[in-house]
């Protein structure tokens, strides 16, 4: 799993609307990377949604976030137009950056083979290293967004 003070693993995804989106883009910003087990249940609604409504403090801050699931990045296109979600949801439908972050959920709601994300949260620094991180316990646990929001400057 990675670790703060590590260099944060880039990537290149899809977003919901088919632009590439790689972790190397955000150089110099901060960046928060929610990983979340799937779009439509009902506490990866709330969390995403809590995200939404701080994308202006986390604008003020320099800083972003990003979503990253498992899921196909139609869902998560669907998924952000329902809850009128802004930021970038990323679609890490071959689990190359949940297994390259350390937080792949095998094995997720009792079916065997299918692979999701625990949920997690990661903060990148303006270089490019794990300045915090966050999985929680089972995907019913939520972050604690305050302590979030506080450690960008938010």
């Amino acid at each position: 799993m990675v670790n703060v003070g590590d260099d944060a693993p880039d990537f290149s995804l899809l977003d919901q609307n088919n632009n590439p989106v790689s972790g190397s883009d955000f150089k110099g910003q901060k960046v928060i990377l929610a990983f979340f087990p799937a779009a439509f249940t009902g506490i990866c609604t709330t969390e995403m949604c809590t995200f939404e409504e701080n994308v202006s403090r986390l604008n003020d801050a320099d800083a972003v976030v990003l979503g990253i699931c498992v899921d196909a990045r139609f869902s998560n296109a669907a998924f952000a137009e329902k809850n009128g979600l802004t930021f970038p949801l990323l679609s890490d439908y071959m689990r190359s950056t949940v297994e390259a972050y350390g937080v792949a959920l095998h094995d997720f709601a009792g079916m065997p083979g299918y692979t999701a994300s625990e949920r997690a949260v990661f903060i990148v620094d303006e270089n490019g290293d794990v300045m915090w991180k966050w999985v929680g316990e089972n995907p019913g646990i939520q972050p604690d967004y305050e302590v979030i929001l506080a450690e960008v400057g938010a």
